[in-house]
């Protein structure tokens, strides 16, 4: 069975933003999809975020799975696919950091960098999504992503961060960058 396992951001949820759209779009195409709740994320520790993925891809292993991350949830899946001996089969990574910032709460997720080798070597293949006008996460974040990981890249004109606040219910971009993928791998 092909399944999406998406990872919200810092101070988010899992049914925020266009999680729910994206989950009901995905089952229409008998894909299962579930937003899971990553811990405290008003606090967040990197160790626990990686074992709630972790944990959701053994139970899932004989499966095809694809990973969906925006914000902090992609250095989370970053750090994941850095850990595990498990192959994915894709990833699509929304707004997120891959450099050390400001903000001191999450640190744990970008003090040191990433073994872009390694996470490359974990999964099928890699898709950046991206607002321009970002106002949390550069645009130079998601450019060494995408060459990093050979990943396609994907700007969204005045997308802003891609959640809720900045209007985004519905994120087109991401269920065809995961149609892709799964007809990639059928």
């Amino acid at each position: 069975m092909k399944k999406v396992f998406i990872a919200h951001g810092f101070e988010s949820r899992p049914n925020g933003g266009w999680r729910p759209w994206l989950m009901g779009e995905l089952e229409k195409i008998d894909v299962y999809a579930c937003a899971l709740p990553m811990p405290t994320p008003e606090n967040p520790v990197c160790s626990e975020w990686v074992e709630e993925i972790s944990r959701q891809v053994k139970r899932n292993e004989s499966d095809e799975i694809h990973l969906v991350g925006h914000s902090l949830g992609v250095p989370a899946i970053l750090r994941y696919l850095e850990s595990t001996q498990t192959r994915i089969a894709g990833a699509v990574l929304v707004s997120g950091p891959c450099e050390k910032n400001d903000n001191r709460k999450i640190d744990s997720f970008l003090g040191k960098p990433f073994d872009y080798g390694s996470i490359k070597s974990k999964a099928g293949r890699f898709v950046i999504i991206q607002g321009d006008n970002d106002p949390n996460i550069p645009m130079s974040n998601a450019e060494t992503l995408s060459k990093e990981l050979d990943g396609k890249l994907i700007v969204i004109p005045n997308g802003g961060h891609l959640n809720g606040a900045s209007g985004w219910y519905q994120l087109p971009q991401c269920l065809n960058a995961l149609k892709e993928m799964v007809n990639l791998y059928s």
